[in-house]
């Protein structure tokens, strides 16, 4: 079974997704990981790196193709991304979604920086991972037709959002997924 999860940053892919690892023993593969591994591998900001993938399609194209490859080596694969839903062939393909203030809170926690920092850095790498998918792929981040769940995680934890995905996960089991 691959499933997908998908959401900007601080939506609470990483935390829900070790949930759902813990309770089904998926092999997570990360696209976010990845790009933070390559930004550090060249010395640079997420932001810089972000400023080169606008620039340079290969970057996304590389991420999204090791993606893809991984997904498809494992029985049970969670595959976390922004992209993923929409260019892995998925049992179910999520979206998380939930407010830039409620991100924002998170992203700093995560990162160690203040809030207003988390925001800024927040939407300046949605606005050039936008920019991105809609030269290179011709995506609307704000078009979550291809999903077959939207969940906003700031009514649940991650365990309450994990739950909401092991009753979809359950019932595609049961049904033969």
């Amino acid at each position: 079974m691959i499933v997908t999860l998908s959401g900007l940053p601080g939506s609470g892919k990483t935390s829900v997704a070790r949930e759902l690892i813990a309770r089904y023993g998926f092999t997570m593969i990360s696209a976010g990981e990845q790009f933070r591994k390559f930004a550090q591998e060249r010395g640079m900001s997420l932001e810089e790196f972000g400023a080169l993938a606008q620039k340079d399609s290969s970057i996304d194209i590389a991420i999204d193709q090791r993606q893809k490859e991984l997904a498809v080596k494992f029985d049970m694969s969670l595959v976390e991304g922004r992209l993923a839903g929409r260019t892995i062939d998925a049992d179910l393909k999520v979206w998380l979604k939930t407010a830039l203030g409620v991100r924002a809170e998170r992203v700093a926690k995560r990162e160690g920086i203040s809030v207003q920092r988390a925001r800024e850095e927040t939407v300046a790498r949605e606005l050039s991972e936008a920019t991105r998918y809609k030269d290179f792929y011709n995506i609307d981040q704000n078009d979550w037709s291809c999903y077959d769940l939207i969940i906003d995680t700031r009514l649940w934890d991650a365990k309450g959002v994990a739950d909401i995905i092991s009753t979809a996960i359950d019932g595609l089991k049961k049904n033969g997924a």
